[in-house]
């Protein structure tokens, strides 16, 4: 290893240990007794049965190239097997990451840009995949980092038997926020909730933008968040914040504590549950009612807007070669291997095509209007990739927490939230952000 190399992964593991991801770190991902290429992702059981299948598909197709596949459970787990991995100088061939965290591995010149690999490909096309997803991974705005594998948006999950129990109407599009909120409050009551809503910077980003409002004061380099100053962004951190604390349609802290929002909705006691593709594997295995989603309401004179939700396949620099890594995410992008994903039901396919077929619209698997995601593309917006961006993230939605939940007062949350988080935008990775 040279010592650049050896520098930067140094500093690739000081960051992450500064940014809390390296408590419970396992050992290298690479099998030593296998030849190969190693495959680092996360998901629960039903994604990783996705991947398991794709992983068989691709061996069949290239007997020559085995595949250690190598699953974590959650993007915490993840972050602390890859910081583990490049520290000990034996990362993963390839790796799936959100484009919310990958900034500080592509701040570390830790991934294989893979511009050049698509531009060669006699496979891939950019034109096949949606734009938003792939400007989410062009790190320096124009260099494609990694591919994205799903272009999933935020939305409103309902259940259609409590919406008919309260006489309220279905949710709909260009439905708004009083629509939402008389919703909220119709099913509420009697042991019931309306809404289930994690208090987090995701989850508040597509209610500022709707309302024409923005989350930081620069998209591509931001200094500071713009929550407060300005009278759009703050209008929409009320509306939010409001849910819980002035409308109680969201459950108190203790009870969420008790039980998650997506256990009281598979339980039939929550109208609304807020959550990207990621929750359908789950919530398919309801059978006691009826579910489908929506997308999110538009605010008053406001715009249509969701946040992305992507995960991307990375190759790590440094290795000797990249062939093998390319052909396996050549494989997982193309057709075929789009088509075995979607049918698990956890993405929706980043790749057009296959995302407007039947194997993601199947109309026989809930939810039924799976074309919503579809629809919110053109108007999927992404939060900064920085280096630091997964740190800001982080610690505001501790801070939001302590606000929505009412255990600090408001206007000093929101103060302490900026001020806080203002020194992490001007933090180098190298630096401890």
């Amino acid at each position: 290893m040279s010592t650049v190399r050896a520098r930067r992964w140094v500093a690739l593991i000081t960051a992450a240990l500064l940014l809390g991801y390296a408590a419970g770190c396992g050992a290298g991902d690479r099998a030593a007794d296998r030849p190969g290429i190693t495959v680092v992702l996360f998901g629960d059981a039903e994604e990783i049965a996705g991947y398991r299948s794709l992983v068989a598909a691709f061996e069949q197709a290239h007997p020559d190239v085995p595949v250690n596949l190598s699953p974590v459970a959650t993007q915490d787990d993840l972050m602390a097997r890859l910081t583990t991995s490049f520290a000990g100088g034996q990362p993963p061939d390839v790796f799936l990451l959100n484009y919310r965290r990958y900034g500080q591995f592509a701040a570390q010149q830790a991934i294989e840009p893979a511009q050049a690999y698509l531009d060669r490909s006699a496979a891939l096309n950019e034109s096949d995949f949606s734009p938003r997803a792939l400007d989410a991974f062009r790190f320096d705005g124009k260099t494609l980092t990694c591919l994205p594998q799903n272009m999933s948006s935020l939305v409103v999950y309902y259940n259609a038997d409590l919406f008919a129990a309260a006489g309220v109407p279905l949710p709909k599009a260009g439905w708004t926020w009083d629509d939402f909120l008389a919703a909220g409050r119709a099913l509420t009551g009697d042991g019931k909730y309306g809404v289930g809503v994690e208090p987090s910077l995701p989850r508040l980003a597509p209610f500022v933008w709707s309302n024409r409002g923005e989350l930081v004061d620069h998209p591509d380099k931001p200094t500071t968040l713009t929550l407060t100053g300005d009278p759009a962004s703050r209008a929409a951190v009320d509306w939010f914040l409001d849910l819980q604390l002035k409308h109680h349609v969201v459950p108190p802290d203790a009870e969420e504590q008790s039980e998650s929002s997506e256990a009281r909705f598979l339980r039939g006691t929550l109208g609304m549950y807020l959550n990207s593709r990621v929750a359908v594997p789950t919530l398919r295995t309801i059978d006691g009612f009826t579910w489908d989603a929506a997308p999110l309401p538009i605010a008053p004179g406001g715009v249509p807007a969701s946040i992305l939700h992507s995960d991307a396949y990375c190759m790590s620099a440094g290795l000797p070669d990249h062939d093998q890594a390319w052909r396996f995410i050549e494989f997982a992008m193309g057709g075929q291997g789009q088509r075995i994903l979607a049918g698990s039901g956890r993405t929706v396919p980043s790749r057009l095509d296959v995302a407007n077929s039947p194997d993601f619209l199947d109309p026989q698997q809930p939810p039924r209007s799976s074309r919503i995601y579809l629809d919110a593309e053109p108007h999927l917006r992404a939060t900064p990739r920085t280096g630091t961006w997964s740190r800001v993230e982080r610690e505001a939605g501790g801070l939001l927490a302590e606000v929505f939940y009412g255990r600090i007062g408001r206007e000093e949350g929101l103060r302490q939230l900026e001020e806080k988080l203002r020194p992490l935008f001007t933090l180098t990775v190298g630096a401890g952000g």
